[in-house]
């Protein structure tokens, strides 16, 4: 006699359950483990904004006394970016700031206002190069930007 069974069997339910578990410790460990990683992202997106607003200070053309918030960067505890997107204290519809509530920014030497030349070179205190240091609680970056205008990872030499 052949009876027609319905359900799974024990070693199909044990085999998905064991599935559905790794894929759930996989995905709680990319969640969870995102302030580690955010200095490094952040990095990325502070060589971006510094590089964004150097090409917009060598395409403005005008002259070194001529000085405009948007093509001057700052560098605060809280802040990377245009001093105009730094004091507004929105990001929202801005792409040229960096602020987030895990990360702070500090700068070797210590400068809080970078203007560039139509060159892109950093002038004033900065002419000789700045650090520009990022920290987020489960890690840190650095991002250079040399006398010449040059923006890498890591710290300047």
């Amino acid at each position: 006699m052949y009876r027609n069974q319905k359900g799974f069997t024990l070693v199909e339910l044990i085999v998905v359950i064991l599935l559905v578990s790794i894929l759930s410790v996989y995905a709680a460990s990319r969640f969870s483990g995102v302030s580690s990683v955010s200095a490094y992202a952040a990095q990325e997106q502070a060589i971006s904004i510094i590089r964004q607003i150097q090409l917009d200070r060598m395409q403005s053309n005008l002259s070194l006394t001529s000085t405009n918030s948007d093509y001057t960067l700052q560098i605060s505890s809280s802040c990377l970016g245009s001093v105009q997107a730094c004091s507004s204290g929105s990001s929202d519809n801005r792409s040229d700031i960096l602020q987030g509530n895990n990360l702070s920014f500090s700068t070797i030497p210590s400068v809080s206002v970078i203007e560039f030349s139509l060159l892109g070179n950093p002038l004033n205190a900065a002419a000789s190069g700045v650090t520009i240091n990022i920290v987020s609680p489960g890690s840190r970056a650095s991002v250079c930007l040399n006398s010449q205008g040059y923006v890498a990872q890591g710290a300047c030499s």
